[in-house]
């Protein structure tokens, strides 16, 4: 399985925003810049994170973005399934005419929340934390 850029990127700018001071800000091209992401496809990110109430954009002259909640709050399985469809079949019986005898999509979707609840047993924080190495690549 594989998570989408967007997901990704998702991820990348909740652990860039965790690094940050208590109340310091940045802004989207910085964080773009440093990932070496497209700005206008952050900026969709950004927004997308904004509306599911885990960062906070700050507008006017001294304004940025960051963390909306603690770290320790934002659990990565939970972003996921936010931020990624994570469809792993088109079951639909117009594209698959096996699928109502199918057992393999179940399957699939039980494999689809193990992995998810795996996920949920992290938070933003425990990505960060006491991770050395990150911050200096940060």
């Amino acid at each position: 399985m594989q998570l989408s850029s967007f997901t990704d990127y998702g991820i990348r700018v909740l652990i860039y925003l965790s690094a940050l001071k208590e109340d310091e800000l940045t802004n989207i091209t910085t964080v773009s810049e440093h990932y070496n992401i497209s700005r206008n496809h952050l900026v969709k990110v950004v927004h997308k994170l904004g509306q599911l109430g885990y960062v906070e954009t700050i507008q006017g002259k001294h304004g940025g973005i960051k963390l909306k909640r603690p770290a320790e709050l934002i659990n990565v399985g939970l972003v996921i399934r936010a931020l990624e469809p994570l469809e792993i079949l088109n079951c639909s019986i117009s594209f698959c005419h096996i699928s109502p005898a199918c057992r393999l999509k179940k399957y699939l979707v039980d494999a689809k929340e193990a992995f998810l609840k795996e996920l949920e047993k992290y938070t933003i924080y425990d990505l960060v934390n006491d991770n050395p190495k990150l911050i200096d690549l940060l």
